[in-house]
């Protein structure tokens, strides 16, 4: 009796303590979002906050609240872009891009107004008088915005950072990370792109970069479909009219259409 009595008694706590986690479980239940779950599948996984939230899961309970809009995730591609549509019942367009840094200058091609010493860091050289390249548009090459890739589809080579397209998900982390803005997402399989972004005006840019726009209008003239114009001094592509002829680049002098 001195043993079995014990032990009925802790039987009798963890009978107990059984029944109340139990019937605690049930009544303090959080109703379950079948959509979110769905939504939470759907999506990639990859939790890099391109989309504005936390992650894939703070991301889905928006969508399933209604609070964000299901086009956010550029990770997922064509097929998640089928699946949330699918789940939600809405049209979601499933273009896929990639990041393009708008700069072809280089040490050899710009020009420097002083040598850095410090913290190899874009962002860093950029305080010190808009950093050493001549051309205060151009890209100072120390890789913040690989730093920043959370896929490693940005490289540094020479000084010059360059995207993987076959790589890189247009996730768009890199383009807060570069204090030249010289980082956009242009659509995968573009066949122009406007390499520069030098909007300085006149001789000042010969001057600085032997591969910079000079705003000569030649390539707006010969684009048919009026999807590429002059603004501030240079050229700027609208995709969504551009039909990839390809003739702005033949008459591009500069190089600076690729």
């Amino acid at each position: 009796m001195e043993i079995l009595l014990p032990v009925i008694i802790v039987a009798v706590i963890g009978l107990v303590a059984g029944v109340g986690l139990s019937l605690a479980s049930k009544l303090m239940a959080v109703p379950v979002d079948e959509k979110q779950e769905k939504l939470a599948e759907a999506l990639p996984g990859a939790n890099c906050g391109a989309c504005g939230y936390s992650g894939c899961e703070g991301y889905a309970a928006a969508m399933a609240s209604g609070e964000a809009s299901p086009d956010k995730c550029p990770v997922g591609g064509a097929a998640t872009a089928t699946a949330i549509s699918e789940i939600l019942g809405v049209e979601i367009s499933a273009e896929e891009r990639t990041a393009f840094i708008a700069c072809k200058g280089n040490g050899e091609i710009t020009k420097q107004k002083y040598g850095y010493v410090g913290m190899q860091s874009c962002t860093a050289a950029s305080l010190l008088h808009a950093g050493p390249l001549e051309c205060s548009f151009g890209c100072l090459g120390f890789g913040d915005c690989a730093a920043e890739c959370p896929f490693d589809a940005i490289i540094v080579s020479d000084g010059k950072p360059m995207v993987c397209e076959e790589i890189c998900v247009g996730c768009g982390k890199c383009i807060s990370a570069c204090p030249k803005s010289l980082i956009s997402l242009i659509p995968k399989g573009h066949t122009v792109t406007v390499n520069c972004n030098n909007k300085a005006k006149g001789a000042a840019v010969v001057k600085n970069c032997g591969v910079s726009c000079i705003a000569c209008r030649m390539c707006e003239k010969q684009c048919e479909s009026g999807a590429l114009k002059i603004v501030d001094n240079l050229a700027v592509i609208d995709y969504s009219l551009c039909n990839g002829c390809g003739k702005c680049k033949e008459v591009c002098k500069r190089g600076v259409l690729i």
